[in-house]
């Protein structure tokens, strides 16, 4: 086993299941400073990479403008991971949504029932 795996590995920890499509709330520790805080990024997963060092994309539009940020999946940083929705995609990777804007941007959520 590689160095990198074995950091991997020691650095590990439960995440919850998700995939491309996935509506999800990222809880990022940032460091201003001497102060240390937690911001949400909130938005759709665009792709999941898993080979070497495992990251996820996730894609929100802020005031207008189209915002990706990469996180690498066992992260340190990483406070929580919550998945809010469940979207129908056919696709592993969703670069489609890219180039579109409005109600054509919107993902079909995944219908959940109790029996």
């Amino acid at each position: 086993m590689n160095p990198v795996q074995l950091i991997e590995k020691e650095q590990a920890r439960e995440m919850p299941q998700f995939k491309a499509g996935d509506t999800v709330k990222v809880h990022y520790k940032v460091v201003e400073g001497s102060k240390e805080r937690i911001q949400v990024f909130e938005g759709v997963v665009l792709r999941l990479k898993k080979g070497g060092i495992p990251t996820f994309t996730v894609r929100k539009v802020s005031f207008g403008v189209g915002v990706e940020r990469i996180f690498p999946l066992y992260s340190p940083k990483i406070d929580k991971l919550e998945v809010t929705k469940e979207g129908l995609v056919r696709q592993g990777r969703i670069y489609y949504l890219r180039d579109r804007r409005g109600k054509a941007a919107r993902i079909k959520e995944k219908m959940r029932y109790n029996k």
